[in-house]
């Protein structure tokens, strides 16, 4: 008899599940080096089972580790192509085409092209808010992503109402201790920060650190953001011995997790930098300073 296809067609599917789910998993830990052939191999494995829903999928995935490595050539093709398929396949507006529209909108604010970022992330929101709901946490995700551009571009009036209402439904969906409501806590912090309202903005960011540390443990990228912001705050309060060892944390996490020449890295350089010039330190101050320069050159 002829031998069936189903069985070798089944076992690829699941190869590509689990590849997909061990990337998430290591990318959720901060292990973006190990994530990234995994998710290269699924979306290889669904390509060639020809199967579009699972390809948009794993677009969308390996686009989201891209941006999060910045490696945003890489990533923009590969969220635009998943958005088109994804509004072929399930129509403009299903809840997936609104994860496409979120992830390309980050793409475009995070490179500064703000006016192509709002229409996407408001209609990704319209999407969620008919779909799920007005207190869906998703609906809290692109509201925070909104408020974040509207940060961005200066305008803290239509950004605060939006991070109050991500805040609110994060902590009353997920509980007090998730990090996305770390997250939260940390843009509204961020705001105030910018606003040069410190005392607002301190406990906020002490609060979102504690959260980090305890749900992703101490080595994670996002501990990593909390600690420069904490030591950028401490800075403008002219904390510096406050500062210092929250840079050099930073820092070290930020090598560790991200390479040597992520972008990121070369914000804690200038952090630590800035300690030691205003302790006179100059001699400390100069190669941290000349390789953040190299990094963002």
């Amino acid at each position: 008899p002829p031998r069936s296809t189903l069985f070798p067609y089944t076992t690829l599917f699941r190869s590509a599940q689990s590849l997909g789910n061990l990337a998430l998993l290591y990318q959720d830990q901060g292990a973006y080096a190990k994530a990234e052939p995994l998710m290269v191999r699924a979306l290889a494995i669904r390509e060639r089972l020809a199967d579009p829903g699972g390809v948009a999928l794993a677009l969308n995935s390996l686009g989201v580790l891209y941006e999060l490595r910045g490696a945003y050539d890489k990533a923009e093709p590969l969220e635009l192509r998943a958005l088109e398929l994804r509004e072929k396949l399930l129509g403009a507006m299903h809840t997936d085409v609104a994860v496409s529209l979120n992830n390309l909108a980050l793409h475009h604010r995070d490179r500064g092209a703000y006016s192509k970022a709002e229409p996407l992330l408001v209609r990704a929101l319209a999407i969620w808010e008919k779909a799920l709901g007005a207190n869906h946490p998703n609906v809290a995700t692109t509201a925070n992503n909104l408020a974040l551009l509207y940060e961005s571009v200066g305008e803290p009036a239509k950004a605060e109402p939006l991070f109050r209402r991500a805040l609110a439904i994060w902590e009353k969906a997920l509980g007090a201790n998730h990090p996305n409501v770390a997250a939260g806590l940390s843009n509204l912090a961020e705001m105030y920060t910018r606003l040069g309202a410190y005392p607002r903005a301190e406990p906020l960011l002490v609060r979102a650190l504690e959260i980090r540390e305890q749900a992703l443990g101490p080595r994670h990228p996002l501990v990593a953001t909390s600690l420069q912001y904490l030591g950028e705050l401490d800075a403008r309060c002219g904390a510096y011995d406050q500062a210092l060892p929250r840079f050099q944390r930073a820092l070290e996490i930020r090598e560790q997790t991200l390479g040597a020449n992520h972008s990121l890295v070369a914000r804690s350089l200038n952090g630590l930098a800035e300690v030691y010039r205003a302790q006179g330190a100059y001699g400390k101050a100069e190669p941290l300073l000349r390789r953040a320069l190299a990094i963002d050159e």
